[in-house]
């Protein structure tokens, strides 16, 4: 298989999207976090995250580790 070469115009190209994603992907985060807090506040529990593993969110718990991490399965249910 032929390998695929960049030019700079592609790589210009592919730089404002790298930009993009990277604006999209803190906005999400500054979203996460602010979901995170209003979770905090309604459910009395200090500290409440959405806990992610490899890039996924796969259950919620807290900051300290007090909160035992309740699974994605049992949120979906």
């Amino acid at each position: 298989m032929k390998k695929i070469k960049i030019t700079k115009e592609q790589l210009a190209i592919i730089k404002k999207y790298w930009k993009k994603l990277k604006e999209l992907e803190s906005q999400f985060y500054m979203d996460v976090g602010v979901l995170e807090t209003k979770l905090a506040k309604v459910s009395g529990i200090k500290d409440i995250e959405f806990f992610a593993c490899d890039g996924a969110y796969v259950g919620v718990g807290n900051a300290d580790r007090t909160l035992d991490l309740i699974q994605q399965e049992k949120l979906e249910s």
